[in-house]
């Protein structure tokens, strides 16, 4: 006499419903009353359903092999999050800087950079207009001729400067 099939899914480690299903497809067979025969089944069991609990087991290792080495696109699970792990410490050591003050606002920067060369570009363009009558009275030459010549030298001078171009990174 064989077992019920919930003694046999006790016996089996299994759900009742797992039984079912392998007397259906024919993994399991049950005896002439309906009972199960625990030798013989768990025989049948283990032949017939070797091949597909291999295959799925080799299918979960491929899964956990891929998730941990790396998936199609070659960045593994473990190196995304630590990724974003980096990217969130980076964001907040910049939050940081912010609220401490120590970041430049860039279009600030640049703007202001720009309004100090260009004051300094036209202090150097006034100061011939400034300087020559006094070098040329020490000079003894013509104040006029002083004038054109220091306006022409300062002037090539910032053409030369205005020819640099400063990265800013």
């Amino acid at each position: 006499m064989g077992l019920s099939i919930r003694a046999y899914a006790r016996h089996r480690g299994v759900s009742h419903v797992a039984v079912i299903k392998a007397i259906e497809a024919g993994r399991i067979k049950q005896e002439a009353d309906g009972t199960i025969d625990p030798e013989q089944a768990d025989r049948e069991w283990e032949r017939n359903t070797a091949l597909p609990r291999k295959k799925s087991t080799m299918q979960n290792n491929t899964t956990a092999e891929t998730i941990s080495t790396g998936s199609a696109n070659g960045t593994s699970l473990l190196q995304a999050c630590t990724v974003n792990e980096v990217v969130k410490a980076q964001t907040n050591k910049v939050r940081l800087a912010q609220l401490k003050g120590e970041l430049v606002d860039r279009p600030q920067a640049i703007a202001h950079v720009f309004q100090l060369a260009r004051t300094e570009r036209d202090a150097w363009l006034n100061w011939p207009a400034r300087i020559s009558a006094q070098l040329a009275a020490k000079l003894d030459v013509d104040p006029h001729a002083m004038h054109v010549a220091l306006e022409a030298a300062v002037r090539e001078h910032l053409q030369e400067l205005g020819e640099l171009r400063p990265r800013i990174d």
